[in-house]
Order: C-alpha cells, then structure tokens, then sequence
C-alpha cells in the first residue's frame, strides 16, 4: 500500500491553490453544470456513482441513458434527487448548456459493429430516427458521433466510451481516464505510423506493462492524442499534458472494487466545469486516492464505492483547509 505523506508534496499543492470555492454570491448554475452519459443494463450502478459525486461538487447535474436502458432511468427519477434526469429527445440542448460532458461510466463495452455517422440518416437522439437502434446498442456510434458534433465542449471520456473512442476524435479539451489495459486499447488504435518507443517501451508485447517508463514518455501520450489530458489509474497514477506530466501515489487495497474509477471520472468532470483540465485531473486524482487512504485508516480494505463517494469531498476540504495552515 502506497500511502499518502503527512506533507503534501508541493507540486500536489499548487494544483490544490487553484481550486476556486463558490463564492459567496454566487447563483445556481454557476458553480457548474455537468451532463452525465451512461449506464446500461450490465453495468447499471456505474453511472450512479460518478452522479453522486459530482452533485457535491458543481450546482446541477443533467443524466441521461441509452433507450434501452429505460428502466435505470426511471429508478433515476425516484433515487436521484439530486440532479435532473434527461429525455433522450434533449440530450444534445442539454450538452449544449452543460459546461462539461462525462460519457461513459457504465456503457456497454462490446457493441455490435457499425456504419460512420455519414453513411446513416437524421439525429440518433432522436425518437423515431433511422439510427435509434445504433443508440440503442452501439457505444461507438454514439461516443464518435457526440466528440465529432461537438469538438469544442469540455469532454471527459471514460470506461466504455474510452474503450470505444476513435483516437483521432480526442483534443485538447479532451480528458481521458484509462487504466492498465485501456491504455493499450486506446493506442493501439492509433495509426501504424505512431511510433510505440514514445511510452519508452514495446507496449504491444503481451509480457510488457502499458505504463509509460517515466514522465516524458507520458507527455509524449497526450501529444499524440491531439493535446488531450490522459489520467492513466494505477497504483500510481499519470496525468499527462503535453505542457508537463505529474504522478500522484497513494490509494490501496481496498480500492480494488468496482466502483472506484467511476468516482473518479465523476470528481474529474466536475472539477473540470470550472478549472483547467490538468488541475481538474491531478486534484480529482490525489483526492480520490486520499479518501480512499482516508478510509483505509478507518476500516482497512472493508469500504467501497458508495463509501468512497462521501469520503471526496472531506477529504478535498481537509486538503484545502490544510493549505491554509501551512
């Protein structure tokens, strides 16, 4: 177990000092507003988490889910207080408004194979729509489609949906948040010209880790993602930019469930509605692996994600707090 030191490392501490609190005379909506995309029927809690993480954090929330998993979004209604559950109709007026986008915690990761989004007919939003079905069943479709609409959104892209990414799509107001094995799904994917000695090693080998070697070889990731922020999950994590990359350590055993990583894209996102990408990153990142320490020293291993969700934000004010005072 990697646990976090008494002292915050100062490079942790300067990404802390830009975090901006809701100031006092704020109104609702200007604190954040997040659109959430994704659950289905296999992976139906997912989504919920990273919800209620970022209800603490930013002053609305909007949610919707593939059609086919109506009945996720009618519990939604009636467990989900504390955000707003979308039509799939409104969906894109609802991206529209939102200052960042969350697409994928939860989202089939094997869909069925399918046509460009130039090669089918009217809105796949859209009831009625002669791409409805492709919504239905294809998280590819529906990743690409949205990142090629809207390119200049904040995005951050996430399990299934990062599984199902077209590379080329990414930018710089991209987010990505792969572990281990994703990262070797998203890259592999990039053109044959890509050259893999820029993760410092041969990552296609089956016997090689799919972590960058050090923190030029993870900056070398993001600029070959189009400028796009990647958060590589690990026992230490990588946030990667092509300005600079920062690891972060901590975190432990018992954050080994399922669960976690859709925390994580939560507190991201929603940090990402109002900061930098990179600061929304390394915070979210530090953050969640402190809370998970956090309550380690209270229950050892024995917590989980819904745990983990309402440990976030004391851990993010003891942090905060703890600037102050030093």
């Amino acid at each position: 177990m990697l646990n976090h030191k008494d002292t915050m490392d100062k490079q942790i501490q300067s990404y802390l000092k830009r975090i901006k609190l809701p100031r006092p005379d704020s109104h609702k909506g200007q604190n954040g507003k997040l659109m959430i995309i994704g659950g289905s029927e296999l992976f139906h809690a997912a989504s919920k988490w990273s919800l209620d993480v970022a209800s603490k954090f930013v002053d609305m929330v909007f949610y919707a889910s593939v059609p086919s998993n109506n009945r996720l979004v009618e519990e939604a209604k009636g467990a989900f207080w504390n955000g707003i559950v979308v039509p799939r109709q409104d969906i894109e007026s609802y991206i529209d408004e939102a200052d960042c986008v969350l697409i994928g915690p939860g989202m089939t990761r094997n869909p069925p194979k399918h046509s460009s989004p130039d090669e089918t007919s009217g809105d796949p939003l859209t009831k009625g729509s002669k791409t409805t079905e492709k919504w239905n069943e294809d998280t590819e479709f529906v990743v690409n489609y949205l990142l090629e609409k809207y390119p200049d959104k904040k995005w951050v892209v996430d399990a299934g949906a990062l599984q199902m990414v077209n590379p080329e799509l990414l930018h710089k107001n991209c987010i990505v948040t792969p572990h281990e094995g994703e990262v070797r799904t998203l890259f592999t994917k990039l053109p044959e010209t890509w050259e893999w000695k820029d993760f410092g090693h041969d990552i296609t080998s089956t016997s090689d880790t799919f972590f960058p070697v050090n923190l030029s070889a993870a900056t070398g990731m993001s600029g070959d993602l189009q400028g796009a922020t990647v958060v590589i999950k690990g026992v230490i994590d990588y946030v990667a930019q092509m300005d600079g990359s920062v690891y972060i350590t901590g975190g432990n055993s018992g954050m080994t469930k399922g669960g976690t990583g859709d925390v994580l894209a939560g507190l991201i996102a929603a940090l990402y509605c109002k900061h930098h990408p990179k600061t929304a990153a390394v915070v979210g990142s530090y953050i969640n692996k402190k809370a998970g320490d956090n309550l380690y020293a209270q229950k050892g291993p024995y917590f989980n994600a819904s745990d983990l969700v309402e440990e976030v934000p004391r851990a993010l004010w003891q942090a905060l707090s703890s600037l102050k005072s030093s």
